[in-house]
């Protein structure tokens, strides 16, 4: 039973984290100050920015929680990639604005919604349907932010193609990473109380990711 407070703490202490998540001061910079085609710098950003997102974390862990089968694994977290790279793109290069903080709530709920099926207590659409779909959502998360920066025209495109690839990269680590440790976990004899524990801790964390972004949805709208 001890074996779990190393994961109920580090999920506790994702939310605040992920309150703050964007993309960091001297990112900031650079992106604003970028002009023309800079594949890896923006590949090295992608990555950057999923290995510290917080939120897209929280919810691939409930999405892989009980997935034994790596095939499983990689059809699953294939259609979250999909999802989120079509709006990623799609949300930048059309210029479609969608509000940071009522994405980012969205994306608290999702954290909810996968805790609240892996618990069997809501199953409201096909597991693949929703995985998918709340890609797209976070994808939309991801163009949110990059939006704000004013990115230059001159090479945009190769950028955030660039960009994406270096998210999927971002995401293959944490995934390596999420998967050895959920392997260690379902070989232990209490792993059923451990599961129950740590998708409340889930809920909870996405929770109050969505209350604080939601929060900040009120106080800023006009």
């Amino acid at each position: 039973m001890n074996r779990i407070w190393p994961l109920a703490l580090i999920c506790a202490g994702l939310p605040v984290a992920g309150f703050a998540h964007g993309i960091a001061g001297g990112d900031q910079a650079y992106l604003m100050a970028n002009a023309g085609f800079r594949p890896f710098p923006f590949m090295y950003l992608g990555a950057k920015h999923m290995v510290t997102g917080y939120d897209h974390l929280l919810y691939l862990a409930g999405v892989i929680f009980f997935l034994h089968r790596l095939a499983d694994v990689m059809k699953f977290v294939s259609l979250f990639a999909l999802g989120h790279s079509i709006t990623l793109l799609f949300g930048v290069l059309s210029g479609l604005h969608v509000n940071a903080f009522l994405i980012d709530a969205i994306i608290g709920l999702s954290i909810c919604y996968k805790a609240l099926e892996n618990l069997g207590v809501i199953r409201w659409f096909d597991a693949r349907l929703a995985v998918f779909g709340f890609g797209l959502v976070h994808g939309f998360g991801l163009s949110s932010k990059l939006q704000d920066l004013s990115l230059s025209d001159d090479g945009l495109i190769g950028n955030m193609v660039s960009f994406n690839i270096g998210v999927e990269v971002g995401q293959i680590l944490a995934l390596t990473i999420l998967v050895a440790m959920f392997s260690w976990l379902r070989d232990l004899r209490s792993f059923g109380t451990v599961a129950l524990n740590a998708n409340v801790i889930l809920f909870g964390a996405g929770l109050v990711l969505f209350g604080f972004q939601i929060t900040g949805f009120f106080i800023t709208w006009r």
